[in-house]
């Protein structure tokens, strides 16, 4: 299986589909819950389902409709998995608000780390040494590993929930999106081993929830997925705002390398929305006091293409190799593949008797 594509969602089955025909291949059940997010691993062996509390892991080139291995330790909806490189280990977000670490060949937890808000998303640099996640406290959170905790906190936008985040292939780039519509670009840089964050833009990119953010394999472009019914492509171009002058840049870092987004400043404890009870940060949380930085007005990344013929919420995508291509998952129960130069669909997967929440695709030649 060369090109491993796979939805599913609210009907409890995950399903695998050939991306050229559009006919699906096989289908697992999945009774234990909805799925809320897919993960192939990098050498195409496994699947990852994450469900309410549990992350099943699937043998992707057997018949057996059981899991391989369930990892077992959250204590509420698994929002986010994302398999380390090799595939020696998985990180995964969940609703409980932590984010853990697991060992794939055992399911047993290596680390734990607590947002003190629902985590909805995580996510893992390619350096393969830091891992960021978002939360529905409005914050962005980057955990060092070798360290063994958050070395950098982000508030985009004051209380409001941060929905996904996505990395760059070429560890470039780290670009978030929120509840309110909102997308906020940083640059990585890595100066005396350490990480830095610059600003690079933030605008308003729908209207309404945007569900996915995710930057395209050869960084070109980003994807947006939206509440609003539509999924859009924008151009991921240089527009930097006016950068801050040298005072205010180091006075943006605290002593432990927080930095606070220039977007919105904050203080020294993440502001929790209603339904969920904060807890005190501690240092392991990364909460430190620093100011923020003014910066010039940002402009936007040019929009190059709205997708539009989703009659619902489009929750998830996934770009194909060469960037060339888009899946989307949609609540009106189809996944549909996009070409994105004619913005035309492509080919629809008709399989799922209700919402399909979740897309994962690996196209990657076998030589990766």
């Amino acid at each position: 299986m060369s090109v491993i594509l796979c939805t599913a969602g609210y009907d409890h089955t995950i399903r695998f589909w050939e991306a050229l025909s559009g006919i699906c291949s096989r289908t697992i059940q999945h009774p234990d819950s909805q799925v809320n997010r897919l993960c192939i691993s990098p050498d195409k062996r496994f699947l990852a389902a994450a469900g309410h509390h549990t992350v099943k892991l699937y043998d992707i080139k057997s018949t057996n409709p059981n899991p391989l291995l369930t990892f077992e330790g959250h204590t509420g909806n698994v929002t986010g998995v994302a398999f380390h490189c090799e595939g020696k280990w998985m990180v995964t977000s969940s609703e409980d608000g932590t984010v853990k670490i697991w060992e794939t060949r055992s399911g047993t937890i290596q680390r734990s780390y607590n947002h003190g808000s629902a985590a909805n998303d995580v996510v893992i640099h390619p350096n393969q040494g830091e891992i960021i996640s978002c939360d529905r406290g409005g914050s962005v959170r980057v955990w060092d590993l070798a360290e063994n905790n958050c070395s950098h906190q982000l508030i985009p936008e004051e209380d409001v929930s941060v929905s996904s985040v996505t990395v760059a292939s070429d560890g470039s780039l780290l670009c978030a999106a929120n509840n309110a519509g909102n997308v906020f670009v940083w640059q990585l840089l890595t100066t005396y081993e350490r990480t830095q964050l610059v600003p690079v833009t933030h605008f308003s990119a729908h209207k309404e929830y945007i569900t996915r953010v995710l930057l395209s394999p050869d960084v070109k472009k980003l994807a947006t997925c939206s509440a609003d019914h539509t999924a859009k492509i924008w151009e991921v171009a240089n527009v930097a705002a006016t950068p801050p002058s040298d005072e205010s840049s180091s006075s943006s870092l605290s002593a432990a390398g927080a930095v606070v987004s220039p977007f919105m400043s904050n203080g020294t404890t993440t502001s929790i929305n209603g339904h969920h009870d904060p807890e005190k940060t501690n240092g392991t949380d990364g909460s430190n006091g620093s100011s923020s930085v003014t910066a010039g007005e940002p402009k936007p990344y040019p929009l190059e293409a709205t997708l539009t013929g989703h009659q619902r919420w489009v929750w998830d995508c996934a770009f194909s190799a060469d960037s060339a291509y888009l899946v989307t998952a949609c609540s009106d129960h189809y996944a549909r593949l996009w070409e994105l130069h004619s913005q035309q669909v492509i080919r629809q997967y008709n399989g799922h008797h209700r919402g399909a929440v979740c897309v994962a695709l690996n196209d990657y030649s076998e030589a990766r």
